[in-house]
């Protein structure tokens, strides 16, 4: 299995996004993930599609390879500003189902503009909407934590959902990225992958140490545990 390392711009420093975008970029990670908050859905209120457009440019490898930005849309409703973070430059962007009034049509939305969609699950959350929609997106978003705040611990009934959705995925057959988000560390990580997951969102545990490519190396190398 390919694994990906996604470091969350939630914890990074915000004076210097541009610098510290790159800086991840630099010690080896794979995606860019966005954290979008609005103050309705979540409690917290964080960054809009501008930031997106502007960090576009520094979201590349020294080579030039252009590195994807994951946004995480923690808002409601959806699919407004889920066609401007599209515009934006935006890869993938994912939502919550329960944050939609019609869940296939903003999926429809989304890949409309050329972007892939994902559906993220909150702890508690059931699954049940994966019986309709599964067929459509290209990334389930499992949050081990609950929304609207970084640095939280990892929630272990996440693994049982992470494991649940692997075979949901693995039964359609459709190469859709599981991704899972909140308290990940170096010393949960194979855990995690373990469960079934391929990609990993990860805040303070990067953004939060003064070496970054050290601890995104202890992850890989977790990873091959």
């Amino acid at each position: 299995m390919t694994y990906r390392i996604a470091p969350s711009i939630l914890s990074a420093d915000f004076a210097r996004l541009g610098e510290e975008v790159k800086a991840v970029i630099d010690a080896g990670s794979d995606w860019i993930h966005f954290d979008v908050m609005d103050n309705h859905y979540v409690p917290n209120l964080t960054f809009g599609p501008m930031i997106c457009s502007a960090l576009k440019p520094h979201a590349k490898t020294a080579a030039g390879v252009a590195v994807p930005i994951d946004v995480h849309l923690m808002i409601s409703p959806v699919d407004a500003l889920a066609a401007s973070f599209a515009e934006a430059g935006a890869d993938y962007i994912s939502f919550h189902p329960d944050a939609s009034g019609h869940v296939h049509r903003s999926i429809q939305a989304i890949k409309s503009k050329g972007v892939k969609a994902g559906l993220v699950f909150n702890p508690a959350e059931p699954l049940d909407v994966l019986d309709w929609v599964i067929e459509d997106i290209d990334l389930i978003l499992i949050m081990s934590v609950n929304p609207g705040f970084g640095g939280q611990s990892f929630i272990d009934s996440a693994l049982r959902k992470i494991e649940d959705v692997r075979k949901r995925i693995d039964a359609s057959g459709k190469d859709i990225r599981l991704e899972v988000d909140g308290g990940i560390k170096t010393d949960n990580i194979r855990r995690v992958a373990d469960a079934g997951a391929d990609t990993f969102v990860a805040g303070s545990a990067i953004f939060g140490k003064p070496d970054y490519k050290g601890v995104i190396d202890a992850m890989r190398l977790a990873l091959k545990a």
